[in-house]
């Protein structure tokens, strides 16, 4: 059966088409001169595409010839590969000429007796290449250490690299015909030393410039038992000059055989774990450009990316060697290679240039919405956590912030906090999920008498979502307040009474981490204040759990509603502010009217008791932090408590200062360290 599969197959993957047509003793993996027109450069180079399992030629000096073996054919026959008579043909042609017989209905194989045609197509064990060579070594000239000078390469970085001059080199040729090379003042020779093999450089050469010796191995690089362990960028360079070239100027760099060969991918691989960036940085010239472009879409899995230098690509203007040669220095470089990062990461300079804080020009300041004693709890684009216990009053006093917002009269009871009412007739927006509708009509009512009575504005809206499903109940919330925010031009305070049922459990994560940015992400947008009340019972300073933990990161204030059972009141107690102390904001207590039928303010608790709660407050505190220390010093003790009560460093030190007055803390004996001690 003749088809391109089979063929194929019976081809060694296409290689046995290439050794037909093309003669000579070229090998896989090796560039040569294709002898089917005329070629002045070893350019050509046949090799096994992983991708396509299939053997393919690369042409650099004739893309035309470039292609797999079936375009090849097509090529020499002056065929389309791409027109399905011409390929039937091509298929034909190639049957014919290796003896095939894939023609012949159940005919036999004919192969050529000169030639060893597989029958499945394992890779090709590419036989090295290993020619003997002696070498004698000599100390570096003034004139040979000058050609290295003008790359800015050093004798260390020579040493380091293991290059030597060779006075003379002597070995054999491909044909077994042994040869010697000598060093003279303008030819000199210049070897890169490796355990087991030898690669020779001769700058001036015009023929024989390179030249290894030894045994090469499978993969040959250069540069790479240089590297450290770990390293932000890595550059592939086009030869080993350029690789010292870089280390010179402190940069990471290797090359391989050249830069058309095959680079290995596990490698690759490994190096992409060590470093931040690979990069190609090949010769500016053609063969570079289109190397490096051919490079880049091999290993792109692997983020490798390519720069290109500036330079005009002629012989003596192409590569990194060159850029230093002309003057260019390390700091120009790193301006190039930023310039480079800039348009790799171009979308993502664009979002963050709306991000950025201009120090010349201050953003506006946030709006004050919500506030008790001139000390900013709720502010446009900002979260206002009110949590505490069941039954402890949160929803009154949620009701009432509402109602502040919706009153005309600045002196009604607002529970003893300041609310900026709605101007310009921007929407107030409640969502319960707890309450049933009966007991939701309820407590609006309330709002509504608290707010002067009458008539309620088309843009407060009231929502009970405890009716609706979890999944889709945040839902419902975007998309509302996206409307209404249109609608009213804009939304001046929305009030989530439950933000711990839209989700499943208040301890994942994952859940809690995505409600709570999505939350201050909707509080941005609208430039908003969200109120957010947390049925979670605090536990001392600190909300806990990871819900509670997260609100507390991003809210600007938390407020704990507690109730005095003994006094059947109910108080408000400070856990964040984000400017201040919250332990000196004043300590406001509400309890139940029952001729206005609704809560109403108590005023502040007594300086006494309020002193005594910041001591119980810190005493509670040096509990938690000493359960594992002894002792910590003052400043281990600050940063503690920073990042336990998420407070700035001046309140921290006015806490300690405190505690030490009270004699929470004293000093531990003979030490300048902090340890408990007793309330007076």
């Amino acid at each position: 059966m003749l088809n391109k599969d089979v063929l194929l197959s019976r081809t060694n993957s296409g290689l046995e088409v290439f050794r037909h047509y093309i003669p000579g003793s070229w090998r896989v993996g090796r560039n040569f001169l294709n002898p089917l027109y005329k070629d002045t450069k070893p350019s050509c180079n046949i090799y096994m595409d992983r991708k396509s399992q299939c053997y393919r030629i690369k042409d650099f000096g004739n893309e035309d010839y470039s292609g797999d073996c079936f375009s090849f054919v097509g090529k020499l026959f002056e065929l389309d590969c791409s027109r399905s008579q011409d390929f039937i043909r091509i298929l034909k042609i190639i049957d014919s000429d290796l003896h095939l017989g894939l023609e012949q209905e159940n005919g036999p194989i004919s192969i050529p007796e000169h030639r060893t045609i597989a029958t499945s197509a394992p890779a090709l064990q590419v036989e090295k290449e290993i020619r003997p060579y002696q070498c004698n070594e000599k100390p570096f000239s003034k004139t040979e250490l000058g050609f290295w000078e003008q790359y800015g390469i050093s004798p260390q970085v020579l040493e380091h690299y293991h290059v030597k001059s060779i006075a003379e080199y002597s070995s054999q040729n491909k044909d077994g015909e042994p040869f010697t090379l000598r060093s003279a003042e303008d030819m000199p020779i210049f070897g890169y030393v490796f355990a087991k093999h030898i690669k020779l450089y001769r700058p001036y050469a015009t023929n024989m410039r390179f030249l290894q010796g030894g045994d090469i191995g499978e993969n040959y690089c250069f540069g790479l038992e240089q590297l450290p362990v770990r390293g932000d960028t890595l550059f592939f360079t086009s030869g080993e000059k350029d690789v010292m070239s870089l280390a010179a100027k402190g940069f990471n760099a290797i090359c391989f055989g050249s830069e058309t060969c095959m680079i290995p991918q596990p490698l690759v691989r490994s190096l992409s774990h060590r470093f931040k960036h690979i990069v190609l940085l090949y010769d500016a010239d053609k063969v570079g450009i289109d190397s490096a472009c051919r490079h880049e879409q091999e290993l792109r899995k692997f983020g490798v990316k390519r720069l290109t230098l500036p330079l005009p690509g002629t012989k003596k203007e192409k590569d990194i060697s060159d850029y230093f040669r002309l003057g260019h220095t390390a700091e120009e470089f790193l301006s190039l290679f930023v310039r480079f990062l800039d348009r790799i990461y171009e979308q993502t300079f664009a979002m963050l240039k709306s991000c950025e804080v201009d120090p010349i020009h201050p953003p506006a300041v946030p709006r004050t919405v919500v506030s008790i004693h001139g000390v900013p709890f709720g502010s446009q684009g900002n979260l206002f956590c009110i949590t505490g216990g069941e039954g402890s009053g949160k929803s009154h006093y949620a009701g009432a912030l509402i109602a502040g917002a919706l009153s005309e009269n600045p002196n009604s009871d607002f529970l003893g906090t300041t609310v900026t009412r709605s101007d310009a007739g921007h929407a107030v927006l409640l969502y319960d999920t707890e309450q049933s509708f009966p007991q939701l009509y309820k407590n609006i009512s309330v709002i509504l008498r608290r707010a002067g009575g009458g008539t309620p504005p088309q843009s407060f809206k009231g929502y009970c979502l405890s009716c609706i499903s979890r999944r889709d109940r945040l839902q419902a919330i975007v998309q509302s307040m996206d409307k209404y925010y249109y609608q009213y031009g804009g939304i001046h305070m929305v009030v989530i009474d439950g933000i711990a049922d839209l989700i499943r459990s208040v301890n994942d994560e994952t859940e809690s981490v995505e409600l709570v940015e999505e939350l201050y992400r909707l509080a941005g947008i609208y430039n908003t204040c969200i109120v957010c009340v947390l049925h979670l019972v605090p536990s001392g300073m600190k909300i806990r759990g990871h819900l509670g933990s997260e609100i507390g990161r991003k809210a600007a204030a938390i407020l704990s509603v507690e109730r005095d059972e003994k006094r059947d009141v109910c108080c408000l107690k400070t856990l964040k502010v984000r400017d201040g102390s919250p332990l000196d904001v004043p300590l406001l207590e509400f309890g139940w009217d029952k001729q206005k039928a609704m809560h109403v303010s108590l005023g502040e608790r007594s300086p006494e008791a309020q002193q005594n709660r910041k001591q119980e407050e810190l005493q509670a505190l040096v509990q938690e932090l000493y359960k594992e220390r002894a002792s910590y010093s003052v400043k281990e003790l600050r940063e503690n408590i920073c990042q336990v009560l998420d407070i700035a460093e001046s309140t921290s030190k006015n806490y300690i200062r405190f505690m030490r007055e009270k004699k929470i803390l004293i000093n531990k004996s003979g030490s300048t360290d902090l340890i408990p001690g007793s309330i007076d």
